[in-house]
Formats: C-alpha cells, sequence, structure tokens
C-alpha cells in the first residue's frame, strides 16, 4: 500500500487540505475498486477527455451513467437470465458492477454512446467566464491644469 504524507504540505500552504483530502481518498478508493470493466482514459482535445468502458454483454438499458457533483459513476445490473447454461469455459464476464471516477472541478459530461460493446462516455472541461484569465485595460490619467478664477469683491 503506497500512502502519502501530505504534512509539509500543511505547514507551508494555506487552503491546500481539500486538495491532499481529494488525493488520500482516491487512492484508498482505488485500491478498493475492482479491476471488472476494463477502460481508458483518453484526452482528446484541449480540455476534452473520453473514457471508453469495455462491457461487452450488457444491453443499452442495463447500463446507467449518473453525475453527482463532482462523481460520475457508472453501474450495470445484469438481468438474470431465464435459460440455464452449461458452460466449457466462460470467459466472458457479465456481471453487475459499479466504477466511480472523481470529476475535477468544471469537468462536465458532454454524452454518452454505446457501439460495439464499448461505452464512450464524452467529458469537457468549461470553465465559467468568471473564472477565465482577464485582460484589464490600462487607462491613462490626464493631468488638466486648474485655472483660479479670483472671487468678486462687492466694494460699496
Amino acid at each position: 500500500m503506497r500512502s502519502f504524507d501530505f504534512s509539509p504540505l500543511y505547514r507551508s500552504a494555506i487552503g491546500f487540505d481539500r486538495m491532499a483530502n481529494l488525493l488520500d481518498n482516491l487512492a484508498r478508493t482505488e485500491q478498493n475498486q475492482p479491476s471488472y470493466p476494463p477502460y481508458n482514459i483518453e484526452l482528446t482535445g484541449e480540455d476534452k477527455y473520453r473514457i471508453t468502458m469495455a462491457v461487452a454483454g450488457f444491453d443499452q438499458s442495463e447500463l446507467t451513467i449518473e453525475v453527482n457533483q463532482n462523481n460520475l459513476t457508472v453501474s450495470a445490473n445484469k438481468t438474470s437470465e431465464t435459460e440455464q447454461r452449461t458452460y466449457l469455459h466462460q470467459g466472458i464476464a457479465a456481471r453487475s458492477f459499479e466504477r466511480r471516477f472523481q470529476l475535477a472541478d468544471h469537468v462536465q459530461v458532454q454524452s454518452a454512446n454505446y457501439e460495439n460493446g464499448l461505452l464512450h462516455i464524452d467529458l469537457q472541461r468549461i470553465i465559467p467566464e468568471a473564472l477565465k484569465p482577464r485582460t484589464i485595460p490600462i487607462g491613462v490619467q490626464t493631468t488638466e491644469k486648474l485655472t483660479m478664477v479670483p472671487a468678486a469683491t462687492n466694494a460699496a
């Protein structure tokens, strides 16, 4: 088991405790997650990602994709077969599963497609306008000479 010591981070950085907790939880979760079904995560463009899962043997109606806060959960419930089969060798594992992915802030699921036994989930990081870098225009301050006008005197 690999563990990380984040105490130096806590001594010198402020506000990174959430990130340290996230990394710690990810490490713990990954150890407990089974390797079924196999999957790929690929970068398809700038701020675009694709998760491809091998879900052969499942019907599209048996698959569920759910996003809750920053957690993406892909699950499948295999319906039990009505007919009894006798296998000489069973190498295709069509068992129920649940696979979780932790999404970064502002990563959204764009679409999901099921094709040839592969489930493709397309994601994109969409940064809100308020968080994007912006350029601040620099104005020029002019100094105009003010002319003093003497106050009017009333001589009576």
